[in-house]
């Protein structure tokens, strides 16, 4: 089968189009045929070896995965004996962060692992789209316990991670302020957020409020500056290692900073399927269609 291979870390050009061992799939697995994929920023940062402490986990010459791609959608080609939960031709999406290799034209996955039947309403390049942003959002506010009446407040609220925090903070219940630009106050409005701050006019850490959390779902601040914002037992948490991997320390000498490690699942591929086809999570398709780095790919 053809893949995007790279065998060294560095910029676009370590890729290669190779063909590769089709893989068969074990009694519980699947296989799929990929229809679509993406390119987001776990691609490029594993590719790059961007953050040199991700070397540690992925390869410290070169990379231990040579096939990158965490996201997809496909059809189901053949299942393993074991198999109960899946049958050939079915239209699946989901996740794979531990081995990666969706950018091939075919993986294969463990039936309880993270994927689910493809949203109904969903093109194929739609729901490959709506895994990653909602599946790192969803792991902070599982993390917190979010409860409805509590207060956060999310900054990049219209990016992928950002318009996903929003939207899955509202559902469980939360009153939500959204930090954008002003050209994405309406988007972040649509989403469900309660009030809305244009960053480029006011300066979201002086608001003179409190939240129960705050999320930085693009790391453009940090927890010292968004202090004054936050509750006696409020919790702050980014998306990004922060100054000097500051995110990554705080949390071993205040419990007011969250820096879990991402862990995706079935149930979150099935709470995307639902919230996807009751017409939430457009916004997060919308903004990686839009976004360069985040265009889907078909296989």
């Amino acid at each position: 089968m053809k893949a995007i291979v790279n065998t060294r870390y560095g910029t676009t050009d370590v890729l290669q189009l190779k063909e590769i061992p089709k893989p068969t799939p074990k009694a519980d697995e699947v296989l799929i045929k990929i229809r679509a994929t993406t390119v987001n920023r776990t691609d490029t940062g594993l590719r790059s070896a961007e953050y040199f402490i991700s070397r540690l986990f992925i390869g410290l010459f070169k990379p231990k995965m040579n096939v990158l791609g965490s996201e997809f959608a496909g059809e189901i080609e053949a299942v393993g004996k074991e198999v109960t939960l899946f049958k050939t031709g079915d239209f699946v999406f989901g996740l794979s962060t531990e081995k990666f290799g969706t950018h091939a034209e075919y993986i294969c996955l463990s039936q309880e692992g993270s994927l689910a039947l493809k949203p109904s309403n969903l093109s194929f390049e739609e729901a490959a789209a709506i895994c990653e942003g909602p599946y790192l959002a969803f792991n902070y506010l599982e993390k917190i316990n979010i409860q409805k009446g509590d207060k956060i407040l999310v900054n990049g609220a219209s990016g992928s991670i950002g318009s996903s925090g929003v939207q899955l903070a509202k559902y469980f219940g939360a009153e939500v302020t959204a930090v954008t630009t002003t050209k994405n106050l309406r988007l972040a409005q649509s989403l469900g957020a309660d009030e809305v701050i244009d960053y480029t006019k006011e300066d979201f850490t002086k608001v003179n409020k409190k939240f129960d959390f705050v999320f930085d779902a693009v790391g453009k601040s940090s927890y010292f500056k968004c202090k004054k914002l936050m509750k006696e037992n409020a919790v702050y948490f980014s998306t990004e290692l922060g100054f000097m991997y500051q995110n990554v320390f705080l949390p071993l000498f205040t419990k007011k900073v969250l820096f879990p490690l991402p862990k995706d699942s079935k149930e979150q591929m099935l709470l995307f399927k639902k919230l996807a086809e009751s017409g939430q999570l457009k916004a997060v398709i919308d903004r990686r269609y839009s976004l360069s780095s985040w265009t889907c790919t078909q296989v």
